[in-house]
């Protein structure tokens, strides 16, 4: 009875949140395949999906996304291990004519090793003058798009917003014209949900200025 009522609660709050900022939601679904985070896994899907204009301002989609990855132990025996993230995604196709691909990640492992994993990477690692935003993020961009122009979108203003302002676990990929903000877990609160939604328009609005110039 607790489960069902529970469950029922968790779609009456979606339906609202989504009512009230004037979204339409639908409920299970895929999400396009546009970023490494969405491509992740042996089985992709989503929940509480909503469309239109986000609370910043800009168009958009929400969701609950999950990804699984299978694992079979000696015996044949299956094993799943479930990573839930909340995503934020927009449509940027014209920043695509001046970056292929940036990814902004939250940072794993020690600093110390960065140059070795490197070796191993299709990515570049972009360097920046900033240790509060080192012990944060680790930032990548495709191989053949231009170091100077990454730099440019990574002004003063907008380290400081990562470093400082950024949602706890927040991260984001642009590829191919495609950005999906996320942050790890499903978020279930109106505040934190507006709040990602805020982070990815920031970034949007940094992208897209930066490409305009």
């Amino acid at each position: 009875v607790f489960l069902i009522a529970s469950g029922r609660a968790k779609e009456d709050f979606f339906d609202a949140y989504a009512t009230h900022r004037g979204l339409n939601r639908q409920g299970k679904g895929m999400l396009p395949t546009s970023t490494p985070l969405l491509r992740k896994g042996d089985r992709r899907y989503a929940e509480q999906i909503m469309n239109g204009t986000l609370p910043s301002g800009l168009p958009g989609a929400l969701a609950l996304y999950t990804y699984e990855e299978r694992h079979r132990d000696s015996e044949g025996n299956e094993d799943v291990d479930y990573y839930r993230f909340t995503v934020c995604m927009h449509d940027m196709p014209a920043v695509a004519h001046h970056v292929s691909d940036v990814y902004c990640q939250r940072r794993s492992g020690f600093r110390w090793m960065d140059s070795a994993e490197d070796a191993f990477r299709r990515m570049k690692r972009l360097e920046l003058e900033s240790e509060a935003l080192d012990k944060r993020f680790e930032i990548f961009y495709g191989a053949e798009d231009d170091e100077v122009w990454l730099k440019r979108l990574f002004s003063p203003t907008f380290i400081v917003w990562l470093a400082e302002s950024a949602p706890e676990n927040f991260a984001f990929e642009f590829s191919a014209g495609s950005l999906c903000a996320n942050v790890k877990g499903h978020l279930d609160g109106a505040t934190e949900l507006d709040a990602l939604c805020e982070a990815g328009g920031v970034v949007a609005k940094r992208l897209a200025e930066e490409a305009s110039e």
